[in-house]
């Protein structure tokens, strides 16, 4: 593992209740988390990498600004077609012994980055991929994963496409603190556009989503730029901290600190599960985390 470091990260406006509650109470047995799957979408613009961060409404373990995507579902587990790294492959990287809950957690983040973005990482081989997903016939196949009316599965086996795991890099592992009311295990992967594809809203559920550079969000985490540009009640006069969880914010330093996509994305990394614990500094509750501090050969800056 690379140096961890011990830091410190806001507390959440929307996790104080729950994190009082705990400690009030005495410590209790964690909710079990739910398995969900992120991904840090990715790419080179001149003023340094941009990542796609979109508002989330509700109180989601991914936090009110997050990478696209969501909980796991009963119908990632359903028959796909499958080109690049087998799912052992993928068990292999994550650290588990579990192939189907490795498999699982691909899909997944396949799919919800689909049902978020557009953004379709399927072709009929392993030198396509589809392209133009902005249509509307798309954006249907969207609107009917989401509400679950059509499966994901069933959408990609009726155009004869498989999912494009190839295009898919596996990052790490977070789960929520154990005081939370909802929680997630999160695995996180990362992936660039694919050709001739654009990222867009879920008409029916998108509120805010957009392209961000990486070094801009980090050197402006103290200000409230972006959750006034969010402008919904719950994002406006916040800083990137109270916005983000985090795993979030770790993610978008190491990238603001990485030279462009490739670097970022030919990073070796081990597979490790990071979990934020509840602690109290100088009467403040505030949430502590093991992290490591450099990337790719370059220093973190300190918090």
């Amino acid at each position: 593992m690379p140096h961890l470091a011990r830091r410190l990260f806001v507390l959440p406006p929307e996790l104080e209740g729950a994190a009082r509650s705990w400690l009030e109470h005495g410590e209790r047995t964690p909710r079990a988390p739910r398995y969900a799957s992120s991904v840090v979408l990715l790419r080179d613009s001149p003023t340094g990498l941009e990542t796609w961060l979109g508002y989330r409404p509700g109180s989601s373990p991914l936090g009110v600004l997050a990478f696209p995507g969501g909980s796991l579902e009963a119908t990632d587990d359903d028959a796909v077609g499958w080109l690049g790294p087998p799912p052992q492959w993928w068990a292999e990287q994550m650290g588990t012994t579990d192939i189907g809950l490795a498999r699982r957690h691909v899909v997944g983040a396949i799919r919800e980055l689909f049902e978020e973005t557009g953004i379709l990482l399927a072709g009929p081989d392993l030198s396509t991929t589809v392209e133009a997903t902005s249509t509307a016939e798309w954006m249907r196949a969207r609107e009917a994963v989401a509400e679950q009316e059509k499966s994901f599965t069933d959408v990609l086996g009726k155009r004869g496409l498989s999912v494009r795991t190839d295009l898919l890099k596996p990052l790490v592992n977070w789960l929520s603190p154990d005081f939370a009311h909802r929680r997630f295990n999160t695995r996180y992967f990362a992936a660039t556009v694919p050709v001739n594809q654009q990222p867009s809203l879920l008409a029916s559920k998108g509120v805010w989503g957009r392209w961000v550079c990486v070094r801009k969000v980090v050197d402006e985490r103290e200000t409230t730029t972006l959750g006034d540009e969010v402008g919904q009640p719950n994002t406006v006069g916040l800083t990137l901290g109270q916005l983000l969880v985090p795993g979030s914010e770790i993610m978008l330093e190491k990238m603001a600190a990485a030279n462009g996509c490739i670097a970022y994305l030919s990073y070796k990394r081990k597979a490790h599960a990071y979990q934020p614990v509840l602690v109290e500094e100088e009467g403040k509750l505030v949430l502590e985390v093991e992290a490591a501090k450099t990337v790719a050969g370059e220093p973190q800056r300190e918090r």
